[in-house]
């Protein structure tokens, strides 16, 4: 692992730039994108990015890890509403070559869909990733098999509940989301992952200095042979 501790601004910029290098060189590229608040600046940056014409998104693709099952993209809390309103209206990616799993019609088949579309385009060459406090990447809990492929998941209630700032109840978030699985993400050909502050210090820990263990999802990636870790000094202080 790249482990790279610095300002959440400063990593913007650096992911940017790696985003920038992987567009110039592959314009078609298959980019793997996360909701949250975590990624936020980052797309700030490269939408500057694009504006100041460093990159374009004219010819690649997305493919978002996940989506909350019941919401449809007309929900504003839905993860295909963050993707317009965040990136994708600002950006010259066509919207038709961005994808988030369905959420309103979710089945096993849809799911299976969603992996089959990603392989049908080559493959994420570049994979984006927050973590959860107990570990979880994507949407995928700990005890989530690490041969696991686009499922639908059942959604712990601390994360639920980490996740309540974004409704108006914890009542209100969804029990159930569609989330790209642990096999999914480690084919990327490259991964980065963001972390802020010292609510992710102990997991991060466990993720990158602990054993490889289902029991913390984010484990897996010590074995992926492009990971960059973009943290603050807070969320490093353990490592």
């Amino acid at each position: 692992m790249n482990i790279i501790i610095t300002t959440r601004e400063e990593a913007a910029k650096k992911a940017a730039e790696q985003y920038a290098l992987l567009l110039n060189q592959k314009p078609n590229a298959v980019l793997g994108f996360a909701t949250g608040s975590t990624p936020l600046a980052l797309y700030a940056e490269l939408i500057r990015a694009y504006r100041r014409k460093e990159l374009s998104f004219q010819h690649a693709t997305s493919f978002n890890l996940d989506e909350y099952v019941g919401l449809d993209e007309s929900n504003p809390q839905s993860y295909r509403s963050f993707m317009n309103r965040n990136l994708f209206s600002k950006i010259d990616i066509p919207l038709e070559n961005t994808h988030v799993p369905s959420g309103k019609t979710a089945t096993a088949e849809q799911a299976n869909a969603y992996e089959d579309a990603i392989r049908a385009a080559g493959g994420i060459d570049l994979q984006l990733l927050g973590i959860g406090h107990n570990g979880h990447i994507g949407f995928n809990e700990p005890g989530t098999p690490f041969g696991s492929t686009t499922h639908i998941v059942h959604l712990s209630e601390s994360t639920r509940s980490a996740n309540a700032r974004f409704f108006a109840s914890i009542d209100e978030v969804p029990s159930a989301a569609v989330s790209m699985g642990i096999q999914t993400v480690m084919n990327a050909r490259a991964i980065l992952l963001f972390a802020q502050g010292a609510s992710k210090a102990k997991i991060l820990k466990e993720a990158v200095k602990g054993p490889v263990t289902e029991a913390v999802p984010a484990s897996i990636l010590q074995l992926h042979p492009n990971v960059t870790l973009y943290l603050d000094p807070e969320a490093a202080k353990h490592l």
